[in-house]
């Protein structure tokens, strides 16, 4: 299920445009210098989320001028409807992460019920090959759970962050789209 879930992360994130911030910057650069019509028209292609977040707050700044709180209204909704996107089924990598330790647990136990039947099944002496068995059922278990949440952990760390790189960039690019953006280079 997590490389199920990985896999159709990538490629969703790669259809949608996550992480396409240099498009991202044109399209602000042209905006911020004055050429509205040509950031729109930039922005229209809708290929990357910060060009369709850009492209609703433009929608709301030419549609009213003056009240700057309706394009950001306009860019928080459509950042909203990005970001649930982006999060659809990441639920599904943290399940796995929280299930399959308890999983290996599981096993674990199981594999140490067998041991020890084979133990009280015996009268004397034991058949170290049959007390193996359930011992070897004990430890592989316990690996693969940790290794598949080890793995699926590293996976939704990655795309967490993913996310959270972009939540941060469409906060910069409502904010520079609507006040404009600070210059780094000045002295306070």
């Amino acid at each position: 299920m997590s490389v199920t879930v990985s896999v159709f992360k990538l490629v969703q994130f790669a259809r949608i445009g996550v992480g396409k911030r240099h498009r991202a910057e044109e399209i602000l650069d042209t905006w911020l210098s004055g050429r509205g019509d040509d950031a729109m028209r930039l922005a229209s292609d809708r290929k990357s989320v910060l060009s369709r977040i850009l492209q609703a707050v433009f929608s709301g700044v030419q549609a009213k001028p003056g009240d700057t709180a309706y394009a950001e209204e306009l860019g928080r909704q459509t950042a909203v409807i990005e970001l649930a996107r982006m999060t659809e089924r990441m639920r599904l990598l943290e399940m796995v992460v929280q299930a399959a330790p308890m999983l290996g647990l599981l096993g674990t136990v199981i594999g140490m019920i067998d041991a020890f039947s084979v133990l009280s099944l015996s009268d004397g002496g034991v058949d170290p090959a049959a007390l193996a068995g359930g011992i070897w059922t004990a430890l592989t278990t316990t690996a693969v759970g940790l290794a598949i949440a080890l793995i699926a952990y590293f996976f939704a760390s990655w795309f967490e962050s993913r996310i959270d790189r972009e939540r941060n960039l469409i906060e910069a690019a409502i904010s520079a789209a609507i006040y404009g953006r600070v210059d780094p280079t000045a002295k306070a």
